[in-house]
């Protein structure tokens, strides 16, 4: 698959940073771990388009996937961000087969990938991990609302510094290589206004930008 690297297992305890995975017993986790698939993800990989069949989902582990809806002419605005703390193919957990958004990697992540029928027999002996995916589903339809209220009721440069602050907790990091094309997207809004409201960030002190790169200076 293009602009995908996989990796043999084992992966090593200090090179998981999944939140999910790292919450398992370890005994869980190694039963586990026999079925995973470490991946590394370029930016700009799409894992799913809207309608695909969830054959495959994901644990990140680092970097940022995002999740998108996107419009019949094209357009797309981003509903969700998928960072350590979480989990790609959250509608498998209901029963659904296919995907209903976009899932894109925005900045270079490693993740571990496995079969969807794997998982969902390891889950049928797994409380923890059944529970705790349940758990992340219940948060992240909270982050959807939170993001639907902010895309409502907030100014461009309000929903830029949301955007941003999410994207730098996931990566454990105030250096945010990101374009303002790449902004435009996750914002739904044009570049030009990306331009303005960065403007007004690094004005305030906020920020700073330069090509193809960005700095959270004041949280």
């Amino acid at each position: 698959m293009t602009g995908v690297q996989t990796c043999a297992l084992p992966i090593y305890k200090n090179e998981i940073h999944n939140e999910i995975l790292l919450g398992l017993s370890p005994a869980e986790r190694d039963e586990l771990f026999s079925k995973l698939e470490f991946v590394r993800l370029r930016v700009h990989h799409v894992l799913y388009e809207p309608g695909d069949a969830l054959k495959s989902v994901y644990f990140g582990n680092s970097g940022v996937i995002s999740l998108l809806t996107v419009f019949s002419d094209g357009k797309s605005v981003e509903v969700g961000l998928v960072g350590k703390e979480g989990f790609v193919g959250v509608p498998l957990l209901a029963g659904f087969k296919t995907s209903f958004t976009r899932a894109i990697a925005q900045i270079d992540a490693t993740a571990f990938r496995i079969d969807s029928e794997a998982l969902m027999v390891f889950l049928s002996h797994c409380l923890t991990l059944e529970r705790r995916l349940q758990q992340y589903s219940q948060v992240a339809t909270m982050q959807v609302t939170q993001i639907a209220a902010c895309n409502r009721l907030h100014d461009v440069h309000e929903r830029l510094a949301r955007w941003l602050l999410m994207c730098a907790d996931r990566v454990s990091s105030n250096d945010l290589p990101l374009t303002q094309e790449v902004l435009g997207q996750m914002l739904g809004t044009r570049r030009s206004s990306v331009t303005v409201a960065a403007g007004i960030l690094q004005e305030a002190g906020i920020i700073t930008t330069s090509r193809g790169d960005l700095k959270i200076i004041n949280r």
